[in-house]
């Protein structure tokens, strides 16, 4: 399955390849067809979209994107919950499904992109100085800050979509946006919900089935889950 909100880079490329391939095919250049089917398949393999088993379990945070956790670090203020917060850096490479997902049950109270740079997402700098998106998620009832996801560009990813729109409720391991061509996506987590990381440094993660932190439930009493209902096993 190719990424929805993505349809008109992919139909552009499934146009572009079409039409390289019958030129090249009424001129006999069949090395040139196999040539242009090789590498329109490779790029459309940056816009897939595989379906996802959700992890049902309560007071859990799951990977906001597929890749290697590049750090777990805290955070002394950030900005957006207004005191700290635990960082789960995870990078992508080229290799890994590029589809951001919602780490966990809530209502997006913000969307803020950042111009920057386009720096190496392996220079630690990048993270600081690249083109970002910021995805603001409060509980789905209250006005109270349970998560953050920050989609951040790179080198080659020059590209960020954001499919999230402030007031939408979008449920655990939703596909929120994409970051074409990889780099680095971020999840934050409040420090007053005193997470438990469930990942370390190097670990590779799945986006929307890997769990990435598990949080308080005396600090949670009324996180996102509390006021509703979770399927027992729902895939995206």
């Amino acid at each position: 399955m190719l990424c929805p909100f993505a349809k008109r880079e992919w139909m552009t490329l499934l146009a572009i390849g079409v039409l390289l391939s019958a030129a090249a095919a009424m001129l006999y250049w069949w090395w040139v067809v196999t040539a242009v089917i090789v590498v329109v398949s490779a790029l459309l393999l940056f816009f897939r979209d595989p379906q996802r088993t959700i992890p049902s379990d309560r007071h859990v945070m799951v990977s906001p994107a597929d890749g290697r956790v590049s750090s777990v670090h805290e955070v002394a203020h950030f900005e957006p919950f207004g005191g700290p917060a635990t960082c789960v850096r995870v990078f992508l490479s080229v290799l890994d499904v590029h589809v951001n997902r919602s780490p966990c049950h809530a209502r997006v109270a913000s969307v803020t992109h950042r111009p920057g740079k386009h720096l190496n997402a392996l220079n630690p700098q990048s993270a600081d100085d690249n083109e970002a998106n910021m995805i603001l998620l409060h509980h789905p009832a209250h006005k109270r800050p349970v998560a953050a996801v920050r989609q951040v560009a790179g080198l080659l990813a020059r590209t960020i979509c954001c499919n999230a729109k402030p007031g939408q409720i979008i449920q655990r391991g939703q596909p929120i946006g994409i970051i074409k061509l990889g780099s680095t996506t971020e999840l934050y987590v409040p420090a007053e919900f005193e997470p438990k990381i469930a990942v370390k440094q190097g670990d590779h993660v799945t986006g929307g089935a890997t769990i990435l932190a598990h949080y308080s439930l005396i600090a949670s009493a009324d996180a996102p889950e509390d006021d509703v209902a979770q399927a027992a096993s729902v895939s995206v």
